[in-house]
């Protein structure tokens, strides 16, 4: 007991000393820096160990950055090919030709060209009280086609994904190029004229089309791409494109009928003039027999006395 008590006053005589506290903690200081610095130095050991022997770490950043990008157009509402300011004033001159849709909605979906009657295979779009007004795109892609036509007015194409393209057509003053890159809203050319649809006046011919099939734009406007992206494309019924010839010429054949009526008035008169002339040879012709008739339907006593009377004048 006496042995314990003295270390323990030993113990408690040396920390009482003024140099214990502060070498206690320098050495526990030195000793956590001491770590720091060794572990510093073996990561930048294990650094140049890669850069000597060819390792390449990936870059996480461009691994997230992809899939957000695709994330991002998959996303996009896909809109009037116009800007924000000019979609509120946008009118639809012609609409897209469906089988589904009634007569009326047909006729006013058909464009006439050279006496020619053409389902319009997108809308013709143009902007109330303006004369020139800018085409942009409607969805982010890639240019795959910028072309001049005189008849269709020059034509833009941008492909998107799952084979999905975007046609753009009566325009003028292109500004992309084929292989540009553009975002949704940038600006590609300015609203012009089409010798194919004149009638329409200075609008945009807009087409969306996947796997090369014309879809109505009007039923995606507004709507995510992703919902373009899973609807399925049906090509239309042999039956019902037989059936449209056959519409289109009875309604020419009408209208070449009248035309050819207001055009040849003199002719008319001379096909009727020579249509009454047979019924008055009828009516001739009907008199001989009526006067035949009428001899044969004599009573035989008048021509025994015809005959005697021929026999007199014979004697005499």
């Amino acid at each position: 007991m006496r042995e314990e008590e003295k270390k323990q006053a030993s113990l408690k005589k040396f920390f009482k000393k003024r140099w214990v506290y502060p070498t206690v903690y320098i050495a526990s200081a030195a000793l956590i820096l001491t770590g720091v610095l060794w572990f510093q130095n073996s990561n930048t050991e294990n650094a140049t160990e890669s850069d000597k022997f060819g390792y390449e770490t990936s870059n996480k950043e461009n691994q997230f950055n992809e899939p957000a990008e695709e994330v991002a157009r998959s996303m996009e509402n896909i809109v009037l090919p116009l800007s924000e300011k000019d979609r509120t004033n946008a009118v639809i001159k012609t609409k897209f030709y469906e089988d589904t849709a009634n007569e009326a909605d047909q006729e006013a979906a058909i464009v006439v060209y050279q006496n020619q009657y053409h389902p319009n295979t997108g809308i013709d779009i143009s902007v109330k009280d303006s004369e020139a007004f800018d085409v942009v795109a409607a969805l982010s892609g890639t240019v795959t086609n910028v072309q001049e036509d005189a008849l269709l007015g020059n034509v833009i194409e941008i492909e998107h994904d799952d084979n999905i393209v975007t046609r753009y057509s009566s325009v003028k003053d292109m500004k992309i190029a084929v292989g540009d890159k553009v975002e949704q809203g940038q600006a590609l050319a300015t609203a012009g004229k089409s010798l194919f649809n004149e009638e329409a006046g200075v609008h945009v011919h807009f087409e969306i089309r996947k796997n090369d099939v014309p879809v109505n734009p009007e039923s995606y406007l507004d709507k995510p791409f992703s919902e373009l992206q899973e609807a399925s494309v049906i090509e239309q019924d042999e039956a019902t494109a037989s059936e449209k010839p056959e519409i289109i010429d009875s309604e020419k054949s009408k209208e070449d009928q009248d035309k050819e009526a207001t055009e040849d008035p003199a002719k008319d008169e001379k096909s009727s003039i020579e249509e009454e002339k047979p019924a008055s040879d009828d009516k001739e012709s009907s008199n001989e027999e009526e006067e035949t008739s009428t001899d044969e339907e004599k009573p035989e006593d008048e021509k025994k006395d015809e005959s005697t009377n021929k026999t007199k004048n014979q004697d005499a």
